[in-house]
């Protein structure tokens, strides 16, 4: 019969319209047969899931319906019951395909399990830690760093001096967005939702500002406040009335860089953002929502990966991580993200390497 492994993974067990509860997950066990993997038929991939991140993204794909939904192959609908699917980094256990052996580091599409049966090889590559943690390939070096960075210099195309506001600041995106600012040599405000979190932006990240915006009962005289001079560069984690009060307090030509709606992912009913567009049409200012996946050819991520590495090793940047460890733990630190409660990427580890 060969051997079998057992296996777990996390499922909803219904679609989420709203905020996520842990009580909305559950944990299904089945088996995978090791011999029919390394058969001479198979192309197949068995890995160790090690470390996966944990993206708000996901609460649209658990929803019974979202615009979003046909719009990407990472954003398709997840069926309750069935395993949830999203970037990771893995260890090959058997491997039925020439290009991966056993012991392999991967990253690619895996899923919030133990272990993964990989069938389509191009959704994995080998993955050289270049001798980083590996969590920071799940997060810095992942998709939250990749969506930094080709968010804010891609379609932010900023100028030295110029002045940049970036909301949920503290988080996976936000963070790095500012500190790639700051490199440049931008004018950098960063709001997030606690004192703490604010602290963290002015005194380890280097913003040049930052505040809290549950403190803050007008964002637009806020921001008046915090850019006197408006603002050129928004990038944009949460939608909203934050995005109406920077589209008011923009510079002619400012660029907006809409990564993220966090405001709308857990209130489906609930008032959306309506910027001025008088000031869109007499500033010139441009929106642009994108998508990593859109910049995940090899000279982008190249020149991701390079930029970023060599700023790590001259102790230029920071990397925030929020990690919990355990396959049991998903479920709580997805609830997480929606009450506030993360700093930094948020990743499971879910086995040692």
């Amino acid at each position: 019969m060969g051997e079998i492994i057992s296996n777990k993974f996390v499922t909803i067990k219904h679609h989420i319209d709203g905020a996520p509860k842990e009580e909305d997950f559950e944990f299904i066990t089945a088996n995978i047969s090791i011999s029919s993997i390394v058969a001479d038929s198979s192309n197949f991939v068995l890995v160790k899931c090690l470390h996966v991140p944990i993206d708000p993204y996901q609460l649209n794909r658990m929803k019974k319906y979202c615009p979003s939904h046909n719009s990407t192959y990472v954003a398709t609908k997840l069926v309750p019951g069935k395993p949830i699917n999203g970037a990771g980094i893995g260890k090959v256990m058997a491997s039925g395909h020439p290009e991966f052996q056993k012991d392999d580091l991967v990253s690619g599409e895996l899923i919030w399990a133990n272990y993964v049966l990989v069938e389509d090889v191009k959704l994995l590559r080998k993955l050289d830690p270049m001798g980083f943690p590996l969590s920071y390939h799940a997060g810095i070096f992942g998709s939250s760093g990749l969506t930094a960075y080709v968010g804010f210099f891609r379609l932010g195309k900023p100028k030295k001096g110029e002045r940049v506001l970036v909301s949920a600041a503290s988080g996976s995106v936000g963070n790095i967005v500012g500190q790639y600012a700051k490199l440049l040599g931008c004018y950098v405000v960063g709001c997030a939702g606690t004192p703490q979190k604010v602290a963290l932006l002015k005194d380890k990240l280097g913003f040049d500002d930052a505040f809290n915006y549950k403190e803050e009962g007008d964002y637009n005289l806020a921001l008046k406040r915090y850019f006197p001079e408006g603002i050129d560069i928004y990038f944009d984690n949460v939608g909203g009335e934050m995005l109406e009060a920077a589209v008011a307090n923009m510079n002619t030509f400012g660029r907006v860089v809409v990564c993220g709606v966090i405001s709308q992912y857990t209130d489906p009913t609930g008032r959306r953002a309506s910027p001025d567009m008088i000031n869109v049409i007499y500033k010139r200012i441009t929106i642009q929502g994108f998508l990593a996946t859109d910049y995940t050819d090899e000279h982008n991520f190249t020149d991701f990966v390079s930029t970023t590495s060599s700023y790590l090793r001259a102790d230029q940047m920071q990397v925030i991580e929020d990690i919990s460890f355990g396959l049991e733990s998903i479920p709580s630190a997805f609830v997480g993200l929606f009450c506030g409660s993360n700093t930094g990427k948020t990743i499971v580890q879910i086995a040692q390497d």
